[in-house]
């Protein structure tokens, strides 16, 4: 437990990049200051004579050698490193292992390693997998399937700690695992040649599958290979599999069987390459996976208002959606390390996959995790991201007293560099311009103007380096206070004192959602089935977007006007797998689909903040306490 609260800690400072303060870290992970101070001296340990957090009148924050500090493997004798020890110990002898060998080999007593045994147990819920005890030893019962997938969830946990590398993979599998240094030459080799036959690479997936490589290599060298599928392989299968072979053989010197080549061209196929762009996507489209997702496709944008009904974006998620199916058959999930910062950065979107992913669930039966959500959620934010673009271009007009060409060289100079941040609309080439009559977002100006204001910004007639970033800062700063300002207006009717709760205890999200829904029973704006649905689409996903705010809601907006529950606790409490301090349960009514995604949004974007977070729970004691350091916090 100490090794994963330092790596949450590590993880938090080099997300985030800023200082934090060892009480605001503690409420993060949910120990005491005291302890994030011995964390942060263990992790420090870590990193031999560097630095990986650095400690300051501010707190601390991520120090050069915090991503080496991840890397660093589990020190051995902990519990963590004795429980991936037995798991690959019993997944490497078929007759099992000697239990007091066993013991002696990993110096602790015969109990300790009983009680281990009982960790190996709780690790094997839901794999098809048994842990049977006779007498001196302990043995694994399940198909070679049902093994390689809990190999898999063993390297996704040595992953976890830190950023998928091949080191963590290679302990992962044992440090006498064969081939550990070919894994890099022949993941290049696969890209190259899958690049070769036309298809566009995944790069977030191509590790998984050279994990799942790796893992067959493994298993075949102890002759523990798979058995032929009963299916027989589709043509993609078929062209992929000599090539798997191939390269398997020239980089690990293993020979893959026919069982092992049709998964792993599987894998291919389903996780790390799409068709390219001189193949039609749509003759490979199963026909009830297409209307599927049409269909789903055309109620969320409906639903949320988004742009989404595009025939190229329809198009890309009915094949991903059919590969997830395929997936799902042989349980091969595919992890996604932006899920966390998909979920925090662009809590709208990853809603609206939510959404999405549980509609594809009801029609064709795929399970929903997050990290499949969140392949979704990048399709979504890819089609939304071409639609708003436009939207979030700020208007300028560039005073430059006319000098021959001068004021067209500056105009273009600014085209060029800021063009995706501004548009310029107009252009002053008078020494006395009529300032008052200009009503851009932005005034991009080589002379003093009048007045001083945020969108006043002094240039250079021959446009630099410094000027090119401090009209970059001045639109971000614009976007932000229009945002916020616009936040501001909306959330004033929005609460009520009669729905603020202070010191709201541990307990099951649903418990809590239960008890915040209440508040707003009582005053007609949702019935009990809301909070129902609320607690049902908590159990998809869990609506922690930061490492401060939960917002649980339902996903249908059917609340007789929109309001917000807020529950305050501090210390943190346990949400989801993180910690939270702020619960605020959101009813949406349909009439407010538009300020859906504002609150939503810029609300998440608040609680973002961690100073602003510690501010707002700290000094809002009551409701009108509550209001006024988040107005105070929104208004900068």
């Amino acid at each position: 437990m100490a090794r994963a609260r330092q790596d949450r800690l590590l993880s938090i400072l080099v997300r985030d990049g800023q200082w934090a303060t060892a009480s605001a870290l503690a409420d993060a992970i949910g120990v005491t200051p005291r302890s994030i101070r011995s964390y942060v001296a263990a992790v420090n340990a870590r990193a031999g004579d560097g630095v990986a957090i650095e400690s300051g009148p501010q707190g601390y924050r991520a120090g050069p050698d915090a991503a080496t500090a991840l890397r660093v493997a589990e020190t051995p004798g902990t519990p963590r490193d004795r429980l991936h020890t037995l798991v690959r110990a019993l997944l490497a002898h078929a007759d099992g292992i000697d239990v007091f060998e066993t013991a002696e080999t990993l110096h602790v007593s015969e109990a300790t390693l009983d009680a281990d045994l009982g960790r190996v147990r709780a690790l094997l819920g839901g794999t098809e997998l048994t842990l049977e005890r006779s007498a001196a030893r302990a043995r694994l019962h399940g198909t070679e399937r049902a093994q390689r997938r809990l190999l898999s969830r063993l390297a996704h946990d040595e992953m976890d700690a830190g950023s998928f590398d091949l080191e963590a993979l290679r302990r992962a599998l044992g440090t006498e695992s064969l081939g550990a240094d070919a894994f890099g030459p022949l993941r290049s080799d696969l890209v190259t040649e899958l690049n070769g036959l036309g298809y566009f690479v995944n790069e977030i997936g191509i590790a998984d599958v050279v994990m799942h490589i790796a893992i067959a290599a493994d298993r075949v060298s102890r002759d523990r290979g798979l058995d032929a599928a009963g299916a027989d392989p589709t043509p993609a299968q078929q062209e992929l599999a000599p090539i798997i072979a191939r390269l398997v053989t020239r980089h690990l010197d293993v020979e893959l069987g026919a069982g092992d080549l049709q998964h792993l061209a599987m894998l291919v196929r389903t996780r790390v390459v799409a068709p390219g762009a001189s193949a039609d996507p749509r003759m490979r489209l199963e026909p009830d996976v297409e209307e599927a997702v049409r269909e789903v496709v055309a109620q969320a944008a409906t639903e949320f208002l988004v742009d989404i009904v595009h025939e190229d974006f329809i198009v890309r998620l009915a094949m991903h959606v059919q590969n997830l199916r395929h997936r799902a058959r042989e349980q091969a999930w595919s992890r996604n390390p932006l899920t966390r910062s998909l979920k925090s950065t662009y809590p709208m979107i990853f809603d609206v996959a939510v959404f999405v992913a549980n509609a594809l669930h009801e029609r064709l039966d795929i399970p929903l995790l997050d990290d499949e959500i969140a392949y979704i959620a990048m399709h979504i934010g890819g089609r939304l991201e071409r639609s708003r673009r436009a939207d979030q271009l700020l208007s300028a007009t560039i005073v430059c007293p006319g000098y021959y060409e001068l004021h067209e060289l500056l105009r273009s100079s600014v085209d060029r560099s800021l063009g995706q941040a501004i548009e310029v609309v107009g252009v002053e080439t008078r020494v006395d311009p009529d300032w008052a009559s200009i009503d851009t977002d932005l005034v991009l100006t080589t002379m003093d103007p009048p007045a001083s204001g945020e969108r006043f910004v002094r240039i250079q007639p021959f446009l630099t380096d410094a000027d090119v970033e401090r009209v970059q800062v001045a639109a971000g700063r614009i976007r932000r206070s229009r945002r916020l300002a616009r936040l501001r207006a909306d959330l004033e009717g929005y609460f009520s004192p009669d729905a603020f709760v202070r010191g709201v205890p541990a307990a099951p999200e649903a418990e809590i959602i239960r008890r915040l829904g209440a508040l707003l029973v009582a005053h007609g704006v949702i019935d009990e089935d809301y909070v129902e649905r609320t607690i049902e689409r908590e159990n998809l996903s869990s609506t922690a977007f930061t490492d401060a705010l939960a917002v649980p809601h339902a996903l249908g907006m059917t609340a007789t006007r929109t309001a917000i529950a807020i529950g305050i606790a501090e210390p943190s409490i346990p949400w989801g797998e993180g910690r939270v301090q702020v619960v605020a349960l959101v009813a949406f009514s349909e009439n407010d689909r538009e300020a859906f995604q504002t609150v939503f949004e810029q609300f998440v974007e608040v609680f973002s903040e961690r100073e602003s977070v510690q501010r707002i729970v700290r000094r809002g004691t009551d409701f009108a306490a509550f209001l006024d350091e988040l107005a105070a916090v929104i208004d900068g």
